[in-house]
């Protein structure tokens, strides 16, 4: 049983938000941290956004650091740094394109998560599967499970509420369970 009281943060979320203050505050030797903290998060979630193109993700990651460089005398800290960063990056994505592009159908790393080392018919199938998903359920499926964000995180990166975040996740999590539940590799 909980008793409503939040958890005290971790010495790693306290040393983050510590870097951000430095950053604020124009020390770009703490930037440089962060940067180094978050670049390889950033720039693996825009390459599938972005379908593979490792260039576009590379000059997607660093529009969205440069801006939070710029922006980062104006974080007030209600969200993660993660979080802000990826919302930065989806904003800089809505400005090249007017609208959000379907996502890589790669999805969320199965082996992360479990034993189960997916094949080429495993990864074949699923990417079938995803390509199905509706392009809603494809985003919030992977903001909450391949780049491990929160319904709530996701919900302030796509902003979206809360409630339609999470029905996108489930309504894909039911679907992509449903066209895989009879799934068995060839021998």
């Amino acid at each position: 049983m909980t008793s409503g009281v939040p958890a005290a943060p971790t010495e790693a979320v306290l040393q983050e938000d510590r870097l951000v203050a430095r950053a604020a505050a124009g020390d770009r030797t703490a930037f440089a941290a962060l940067v180094q903290a978050h670049q390889g998060y950033l720039r693996k979630l825009l390459g599938r956004v972005c379908k593979g193109d490792l260039g576009r993700a590379d000059d997607l990651a660093q529009e969205a650091f440069v801006r939070a460089w710029r922006a980062l005398p104006k974080f007030r800290g209600e969200a993660r740094f993660r979080t802000w960063l990826t919302r930065l990056a989806y904003s800089a994505l809505s400005a090249e394109r007017p609208t959000l592009p379907l996502l890589d159908d790669t999805p969320p790393e199965v082996g992360a998560h479990s034993d189960f080392a997916p094949g080429a018919d495993w990864r074949l199938d699923l990417d079938r599967a995803m390509a199905d998903l509706s392009e809603a359920q494809r985003h919030a499926l992977l903001l909450c499970y391949g780049a491990d964000l929160s319904h709530a995180e996701a919900a302030l990166v796509l902003g979206w509420p809360l409630g339609t975040v999470k029905t996108q996740v489930l309504r894909a999590k039911a679907k992509l369970r449903a066209q895989l539940q009879a799934w068995e590799p060839t021998p």
